[in-house]
């Protein structure tokens, strides 16, 4: 998949393995293990204990961690890493004016996700209520299939990307109506790409409803998506296709054409 950098990608001279190694180190860390010790990182990320010793140690050194009495956490110096990204991108600059708009218009929460492997990630977002019992911020992840926005997102992959996607998901059911039949759900992906934007009625949660749409590039790539997200008995199918959809589009557009615009007067 285009999101997904592969060792098979470079020469096997170019990849440096320590990288790799430390990057998933970091990653071992999560809500459910917040702190760990070198032999429960081993564990998570099946290196060994010597190497995830020296990895957490550098890692010390550099600030990015810190231990007590042997178990190691994070430190706020990591969220400098995805700031790099978020910066580098401008994506808040180009999105929060539209999105604090919709927010105004619908009254509804408002996000915007990109896709990365299986998952997509939060990468901006303007809450209003909360309506999930899961805790949503920049940086969060969700399953692709289940979202509204990993439903654009994935059918707006290639053939081959897809394909790839689908032959790495597990599909899981998070409720009754979550689509876990991978031909059903290639072919709804055909259908968003045709509509041009994506649905999602509890499938992820119940009682959680969403639409989204695509972000382009100046070449016309889908790179993020956006979304509008509300309780399920607030979103009717005549409210959302008179009402919500045309306000989210017409979003998607916006920023769209700010992302272009910015890439012809850097080239100037």
């Amino acid at each position: 998949m285009s999101s997904e950098v592969s060792k098979n990608s470079i020469k096997s001279s170019d990849f440096i393995q320590s990288l790799e190694r430390g990057l998933s180190v970091i990653q071992a860390f999560s809500p459910e293990y917040p702190d760990l010790t070198v032999s429960e990182a081993a564990q998570i990320t099946n290196l060994s204990r010597p190497a995830v010793r020296r990895i957490f140690l550098t890692l010390e050194e550099l600030g990015f961690i810190h231990s007590i009495n042997g178990r190691y956490m994070l430190t706020a110096r990591v969220l400098s890493l995805g700031y790099s990204y978020i910066s580098s991108r401008n994506i808040w600059k180009f999105t929060h004016p539209h999105m604090r708009k919709l927010v105004e218009q619908t009254e509804e929460s408002t996000s915007v996700s990109v896709l990365d492997h299986t998952d997509i990630v939060y990468v901006a977002r303007i809450p209003t209520k909360r309506i999930m019992t899961i805790a949503l911020d920049i940086g969060s992840r969700l399953p692709a299939y289940a979202t509204s926005m990993g439903l654009v997102l994935l059918a707006n992959l290639s053939t081959s990307e897809l394909d790839e996607y689908l032959s790495s998901v597990e599909l899981k059911a998070f409720t009754a109506k979550t689509i876990i039949d991978k031909d059903e759900l290639k072919n709804r992906l055909a259908k968003i790409r045709e509509k041009g934007w994506a649905s999602s009625k509890q499938q992820l949660e119940d009682g959680l409803h969403s639409i989204a749409a695509p972000i382009k590039n100046q070449d016309g790539k889908v790179i993020a998506a956006i979304n509008i997200s509300a309780h399920a008995g607030r979103f009717n199918e005549e409210n959302i296709e008179v009402f919500y959809v045309p306000l989210l589009l017409a979003t998607a557009n916006q920023i769209s054409e700010d992302i272009s615009k910015s890439y012809q007067i850097s080239q100037l």
